[in-house]
C-alpha cells in the first residue's frame, strides 16, 4: 500500500515537473516572439523614418542630380567625344585624343595657359590672405567695426563688369595708378599692354575684390579666441609679435584654412575679370588662364570635346591642391 502511493506520488512529481519545464518553455518562447516583434517594429519605424528623410530631401537630392551629376557625367562624355555643339548627333567619340592634344609637344596649355593659372591664384591668395590677416587684425582694434567691415565688404556685393571697367581705366596711361607715380616722379606704366605687368595688375584686382570676404571670415575667428590667452601673455610680458605668432595665428588656423582653400579655388576658377579688363586674354598669352581657354575653345571655336577635357584637367588640378592645402594644415595643426 505504501509503495503503491509512493509510486502515484513519484509519478505525480514528475507531471508536475513536466508541466513547470513546458510552461518555463511556453514562457521563453513566448518573450522571444515578443522581442522579435518589438525588433521588428523598431526597423519598420525606422524604414518609415529613412523614407520620410529622403522624400523630404528629394528635391534638393533633384536638383544635385539635374544641375551637377548630369552636367558633370555629360562633360566627362565630352571629353571623350568630338562634338561642335547644337547637334547631339554630331557626337563622335575619339576616346582620350583630346587629353593627348591638350599635353602634346608644342601645346599652349601646360604653358602659358596652366602656369598663369597657378600664378593667377596663387598670387591671388598670397595677397588676400595677407591683406586679410593684417586687416581684421587692425579692424578688431578700432571703434565702430560693423562700418569698416562693410566698408571693406563692398566690392563682394559689385559686379565683376563694374569692378574690372574701373580699375581698367585706373591702370589707363592717364589714369589714377599712373597719376601717382608721375607725381612721384616714376614714369607711366603700360599695366594692361605689357605681357609682363598684365597678369600681376590683374591678380592685384582680384585680390582687392575678394578682399571682404576673407576679412569677414577672419573677423570672426579672431572674435572667437578667447581673450584669457591674451591677458595671460600680457601677464608674462610677451610682445605684439609674439602675441601675433604665438597665439593668434595658431587659434585662427580654421579660419585660415577655410579662406586659403576658397581663395584658390576661386583663383584657379576666374576668368570673367580677365575678359572685362583685356577682352581675350590678351597681350598674347600673358593673361591666359584655363578658365578662359576653355571658354575660348567651346563658344569661340565650338570645340566642345577639347573644352570638357580641359574643365576635367582644371577638375583634378583644384581637387589635387585643395587636398594638399587639407593636409599641410592638419599637419602643421598636429605638429603644433
Amino acid at each position: 500500500m505504501a509503495t503503491t502511493v509512493g509510486s502515484t506520488d513519484g509519478d505525480g512529481g514528475r507531471g508536475g515537473a513536466d508541466t513547470g519545464s513546458r510552461g518555463y518553455e511556453d514562457g521563453g518562447r513566448g518573450v522571444r516572439t515578443a522581442g522579435s516583434r518589438a525588433r521588428s517594429a523598431v526597423h519598420r519605424r525606422r524604414r518609415r523614418q529613412t523614407v520620410v528623410g529622403y522624400l523630404f530631401l528629394a528635391p534638393s537630392l533633384l536638383f544635385f542630380a539635374v544641375f551637377l551629376v548630369l552636367p558633370l557625367l555629360f562633360a566627362v562624355l565630352l571629353s571623350l567625344s568630338h562634338w561642335a555643339g547644337f547637334d547631339l548627333a554630331d557626337l563622335r567619340p575619339v576616346g582620350t585624343d583630346n587629353f593627348a592634344a591638350l599635353f602634346a609637344r608644342g601645346s599652349s596649355f601646360l604653358t602659358p595657359v596652366l602656369s598663369n593659372t597657378l600664378l593667377y591664384a596663387l598670387g591671388t591668395v598670397v595677397l588676400a590672405l595677407g591683406g586679410a590677416v593684417l586687416v581684421a587684425h587692425c579692424i578688431t582694434n578700432l571703434r565702430f567695426q560693423g562700418l569698416w567691415r562693410t566698408l571693406y565688404f563692398l566690392p563682394i556685393v559689385t559686379t565683376v563688369v563694374a569692378v574690372g571697367n574701373v580699375w581698367k581705366y585706373m591702370y589707363e596711361p592717364g589714369g589714377l595708378v599712373n597719376g601717382v607715380l608721375n607725381a612721384l616722379g616714376l614714369r607711366s606704366v603700360a599695366f594692361l599692354q605689357d605681357p609682363a605687368t598684365a597678369l600681376p595688375s590683374i591678380v592685384v584686382v582680384q585680390a582687392w575684390a575678394s578682399l571682404g570676404s576673407a576679412i569677414l571670415v577672419l573677423t570672426a575667428g579672431l572674435k572667437a579666441i578667447p581673450h584669457s590667452y591674451y591677458e595671460a601673455a600680457e601677464l608674462d610680458g610677451a610682445g605684439q609679435f609674439t602675441v601675433f605668432t604665438r597665439i593668434t595665428l595658431p587659434l585662427l588656423r580654421p579660419s585660415l584654412l577655410f579662406v586659403c582653400v576658397t581663395q584658390f579655388i576661386t583663383g584657379l576658377q576666374s576668368f570673367a575679370l580677365i575678359i572685362v579688363m583685356t577682352g581675350d586674354g590678351g597681350p598674347g598669352d600673358a593673361t591666359a588662364v584655363a578658365a578662359l581657354e576653355m571658354y575660348q575653345r567651346a563658344f569661340t571655336y565650338g570645340d566642345w570635346g577639347a573644352a570638357s577635357a580641359a574643365a576635367l584637367v582644371l577638375f583634378v588640378l583644384i581637387l589635387l591642391i585643395t587636398l594638399v592645402q587639407l593636409w599641410l594644415f592638419r599637419r602643421k595643426g598636429a605638429d603644433g
